[in-house]
Formats: structure tokens, C-alpha cells, sequence
């Protein structure tokens, strides 16, 4: 038996989904002689240096801040090596950690990864989930190795997605998810009983990182896949077209009745926004112009005449 207080533990991660499994780490009393996560960054509009959720919440706890720019450089593995530690957590730092770093500790880099593996490896899994219209998602704790996401599964936990779930909301339900699982691979770690599962790397799949053009909605798609896409693109980078030459974000929609031209308004009232798509039709209940806040269908239609058979996507 290994008990948690003896194990020299380094945690990397960087954004608020990371949150989470570091405060279970805390609380389960393991030692933490580091946190790695990347460097403070302009945010908001005036630019203001911020530091990552990961940072704040360490110096709140009074543990060391390493924030290196490349771990490759051998001053930062040096560095880290310095720390001495038997175990290092990963939970979306941000960085690819070199053979260098992987063969630190002697218990391993364990990452907390935001799908059911092998499906959905890469830096977007939580989008990709619900784009792709899957109705259950998960977590995978694995031994990290010199592959993108391919390392040997440790403890799964898995839930459903809900059928107007986006993915900043389930993102939220995962991060817990993702600290119950880690919980779940410490405590087999210090009994001596966990267990590796190769991944079968013919069931692969990859979640490459958004970008704001992946948001362009296609109407001629169907109004099932539209959905899916404005849902898994929520809150960032969001779904959007294009309203008389103005890029218009899309959000909240439901699947409804409804047939004509795709891109075409069916209706348009306080009710939400109807748009035929190549099969169906969609409702649209949330809609943002640049440099305005996301507004309701009511609020938005109070404020702009949206006429029946007006084409959206339009350039």
C-alpha cells in the first residue's frame, strides 16, 4: 500500500476544466511540490495580463508555480527534475511533454482526458462529441506515452448528453467527472491494483482544435446536423451566418416542422427564429450581431424586422 502523503506529486493544467481534478488532488492530501501551467496571457478587451485558473488556485494554496513557455528546453526539464517527483497529473495543460519528462516519475504522467478513449483523441474532444451527435460522453484517466492521446487506459467514467446539452454544459458535468475518475485511479494506485488497457487504435477517432470557420453553418444541411453543430460550438467559437452581409452567431435552437429553400426564414417572431434547412427546419432562439450581446428571438425581432423568405448565408 502506497499511502497519498508520500507521493511527491507535480499537477499540469492550465484552463478551468482543469480545476476540478487539481482541487481533488488537494483535498486528497497528496504532496504537491509543483504546478506547471502556461504562462500568464492577455485577456479581455484592454489586454490586461491574466494569470490561468490552475495558477490562481495553486497560489491560493501556497504551492510553486512553474510557468515555462517550452518544457521542452532543457532548463525546464532540469527544472522539473529538480522537483524529484513520483507522479505527475495532466489534465489539459496545454503542452506536449517530451521523453524526457514522461520518464521523470516513477508512477508515470497520468492524464485526465475528456472522452471515452481511444474515441475523440486531441485537443477538442467535448466539441467534437456533440457535434458528431453522440448521447454519451466520458472521461479516460491514462498512462500518458509519446503519442497524441494513445496511452494506456486506466479508469473510465462515462454519462449521457443531453439532447440540448452544449458544450460549454457539459463540459462543466465532465471536469466533475474527470476528478471522480482520478479519484478512483489514486486510490488504485496506492492499493496496487490498477490496470492498463491498450487502446485499439483502429477505433480512433480526432478532435482537431475549433476554429472560428468551423462555425459557418451550411443549410443545406440537415436540421438534425445544424443542431448539433450549434450545440457543440457553443459557447466558443459559436455558429454563425450571415444576415444582409453581417456575420449573425446562432445559438439555442430546437429542431422543428417546417420545408422551403434552405437558409430561408419561415418565421420570425417572439416565438424564435424558424430557418428551413436541406431536410427539416430549424428554431432559432438565440442570435448576436458584432459588437452586440446574444439576444432572444423576442428581443432580437423587437429590435429588427426579420421578413418572412429572407435568405441566410448570403455573402
Amino acid at each position: 500500500m502506497i499511502e497519498t502523503k508520500n507521493i511527491r506529486t507535480v499537477f499540469m493544467g492550465t484552463p478551468d476544466f482543469s480545476l476540478a481534478t487539481f482541487e481533488g488532488l488537494i483535498e486528497a492530501g497528496l504532496d504537491l511540490v509543483g504546478v506547471y501551467t502556461q504562462p500568464d496571457r492577455p485577456k479581455g478587451r484592454g489586454k490586461k495580463m491574466a494569470a490561468p485558473p490552475v495558477k490562481e488556485l495553486a497560489l491560493q494554496h501556497d504551492i510553486p508555480v512553474f510557468q515555462p513557455r517550452r518544457l521542452r528546453d532543457e532548463q525546464a526539464v532540469a527544472e522539473l527534475a529538480a522537483l524529484k517527483p513520483d507522479l505527475i497529473v495532466v489534465v489539459a495543460y496545454g503542452q506536449i511533454l517530451p521523453q524526457s519528462v514522461l520518464d521523470l516519475p516513477k508512477h508515470g504522467c497520468i492524464n485526465v482526458h475528456a472522452s471515452l478513449l481511444p474515441r475523440h483523441r486531441g485537443a477538442a474532444p467535448i466539441n467534437k462529441m456533440i457535434i458528431d451527435g453522440d448521447e454519451v460522453a466520458g472521461v479516460t484517466t491514462m498512462m500518458m506515452d509519446i503519442g497524441l492521446d494513445t496511452g494506456d487506459m486506466l479508469v473510465k467514467r462515462s454519462l449521457s448528453i443531453f439532447p440540448q446539452e452544449t458544450a460549454g454544459q457539459l463540459h462543466d458535468r465532465l471536469a466533475l467527472l474527470g476528478r471522480e475518475a482520478m479519484a478512483e485511479t489514486l486510490a488504485r494506485l496506492c492499493a496496487g491494483t490498477l490496470s492498463r488497457e491498450v487502446q485499439d487504435d483502429s477505433l480512433s477517432t480526432y478532435a482537431s482544435m475549433m476554429k472560428k470557420e468551423d462555425g459557418c453553418v451550411d443549410w443545406t444541411q440537415d436540421a438534425t446536423t445544424i443542431h448539433n453543430l450549434v450545440r457543440g460550438l457553443d459557447p466558443w467559437p459559436a455558429a454563425y451566418t450571415t444576415l444582409d452581409g453581417q456575420t449573425l452567431k446562432i445559438a439555442d435552437t430546437r429542431l422543428c416542422d417546417g420545408e422551403g429553400r434552405p437558409g430561408t426564414i419561415l418565421r420570425a417572431d417572439a416565438d424564435g427564429v424558424i430557418v428551413a434547412c436541406g431536410q427539416g427546419a430549424l428554431k432559432v432562439n438565440g442570435l448576436q450581431l458584432p459588437g452586440k450581446k446574444r439576444l432572444s428571438a423576442a428581443d432580437f425581432v423587437r429590435g429588427r424586422s426579420l421578413e418572412i423568405g429572407t435568405l441566410l448565408g448570403v455573402s
